[in-house]
């Protein structure tokens, strides 16, 4: 009885981790993207790769997962470069990569 109940807990556990791993690669595969697009540079391979994981306190004091993933990109289709991104949760924390051009007037 116990042992079923163990095993349900753990694989809601393993459920939750996994989905929010899911989620947080849709959402740097999509700040990556538009990164790129607004820079008007060509983003390679069209995804990011998770390169780092570490645990963080949020403001409150409650720990969180600090995820980093990184992304290439070319600007002039030959060379690749490498951007990065970190996202505590949900929020953009750290970025490097192709910055937007500047509006010529």
């Amino acid at each position: 009885m116990y042992s079923l109940t163990l095993l349900m807990i753990a694989g809601a556990v393993i459920f939750a981790w996994w989905s929010a791993s899911r989620d947080a690669a849709e959402r740097a595969t999509a700040l990556g993207r538009d990164a790129c697009r607004n820079a008007g540079v060509i983003w390679l391979d069209q995804s990011v790769h998770a390169s780092g994981l570490r645990l963080r306190r949020h403001d409150s004091g409650w720990l969180g997962v600090e995820r980093s993933f990184r992304f290439e990109y070319s600007d002039d289709g030959v060379e690749r470069h490498v951007g990065r991104l970190v996202l505590f949760g949900d929020k953009l924390v750290a970025f490097s990569g192709p910055r937007a051009r500047e509006a010529s007037l």
